[in-house]
């Protein structure tokens, strides 16, 4: 067996389970969950119809670069969405299963663990998505994690990160908005990230899976490909990645892509022609479909809006919680509850039938202090009125404890 596989730690969701065992919630509350990340809203009817109506593809084998209606598409998505002058459809564009493969797999194309007499380093914002920490180790590299700062609104200090790391460092994942704070990169942290990379010759993969759920339709998320054209670069050494999953509500499909520097999509298409991870064609072409509508996302945002405005204040009246840049995620701190964040998680679960995520598990101890300890993740997927619901049990287990 692969020996890295050791190094691998239990998922968040597989902690919690361990967290909740022999515990019995409330059998006359029904169940709300606010504990995973998975879109709750329903799949718009464009997409549904699209997929039956290209089944005639469950007959072929996909293409590994995706068809080119596709990566056209996709290309055209973001040319206009971050107000590109071009992408190129068929050098800086390629289609995946998901972002959460291709994150995974890209880190095995690019990382060189012969390269130097130390093993490489992959530098990660803490707290983060498991699967950076993952595909660092499973490609021979050692994670290193930048913690966030809630007094800079949760950024991560790259400054703080010693010369030694970055001459080791060959891939830096960067979340925006960020998952579990919600942070978005501004102009001036990209600005500190290319000039980084400009020294020591890392490649960036920024991960921008919830870029379509923001609360204000006139200043979207500042993405990755659109801040290097703002600087007056090209996409060396940058890649983005995004997917329908959030945008669309189709988690199912597992359809995203990956853009950016032209020579680093080559070496990973050769890479996913062995790996095996091509889109189905029929999911290719209700891609197709959702990438050229907009209609569905600006009602999916505003669901979300909703949420948030609603249940934020409900929440900050007994926890340390605010609206965040974008995301669907509430990043609490419940210090003021005098509880721990697993204690937190724990206890509400028992009283009240509601999960959360405890922060803690999305984050590692770096530095003398896990980042995401004192905090829980409550993901808004469901519906308006079981979010309301949800929220209003918080709250009253919060004021229980004050008793």
């Amino acid at each position: 067996m692969n020996p890295l596989l050791q190094k691998l730690q239990p998922y968040p969701f597989e902690k919690l389970r361990v967290l909740f065992k022999g515990v019995t919630p409330r059998a006359d509350l029904a169940p709300i969950s606010f504990g995973i990340g998975e879109p709750k809203h329903a799949t718009p009817a464009l997409i549904r119809d699209a997929v039956i109506n290209a089944m005639s593809g469950l007959a072929s084998y996909p293409a590994t670069a995706g068809s080119e209606p596709l990566r056209q598409a996709i290309a055209d998505w973001t040319r206009q969405r971050y107000a590109l002058p071009a992408v190129n459809a068929a050098t800086e564009v390629l289609p995946v299963s998901g972002s959460r493969e291709a994150l995974f797999s890209l880190a095995q194309t690019v990382i060189d663990s012969r390269s130097t007499s130390e093993p490489p380093v992959v530098v990660c914002p803490n707290p983060f998505y498991q699967i950076y920490e993952g595909a660092a180790l499973l490609a021979g590299a050692e994670p290193y994690f930048v913690n966030s700062n809630p007094a800079r609104n949760f950024a991560c200090d790259y400054a703080s990160v010693p010369d030694a790391i970055w001459a080791r460092t060959q891939l830096l994942y960067v979340c925006s908005p960020g998952n579990p704070t919600g942070a978005v990169l501004t102009l001036e942290d990209w600005r500190e990230l290319f000039a980084l990379s400009d020294r020591h010759g890392f490649v960036i993969a920024s991960d921008e899976c919830y870029s379509e759920i923001y609360f204000d339709e006139a200043t979207p998320p500042l993405g990755g490909l659109e801040a290097a054209h703002k600087l007056g670069r090209g996409f060396g050494r940058l890649v983005m990645l995004s997917s329908l999953s959030k945008r669309s509500n189709v988690p199912g499909m597992r359809s995203g892509f990956v853009a950016g520097d032209a020579s680093i999509l080559k070496q990973f298409l050769l890479y996913r022609t062995y790996h095996g991870a091509a889109l189905s064609p029929m999911f290719q072409a209700a891609s197709i479909v959702a990438w050229k509508d907009e209609a569905h996302v600006r009602d999916n945002r505003a669901l979300y809006l909703k949420k948030f405005t609603t249940v934020t204040p409900m929440l900050a009246d007994v926890l340390d919680v605010r609206l965040p840049d974008a995301a669907f995620y509430l990043w609490a701190n419940v210090a003021r509850t005098g509880l721990t964040d697993t204690e937190f998680a724990a206890r509400l679960y028992a009283d009240y039938n509601v999960t959360v995520l405890p922060g803690s598990y999305l984050a590692r101890d770096a530095h003398g202090t896990n980042p995401g300890s004192g905090f829980i993740r409550i993901a808004l997927v469901a519906d308006v009125d079981e979010c309301v619901e949800g929220a209003r049990r918080i709250v009253e287990f919060c004021r229980s404890l004050a008793q």
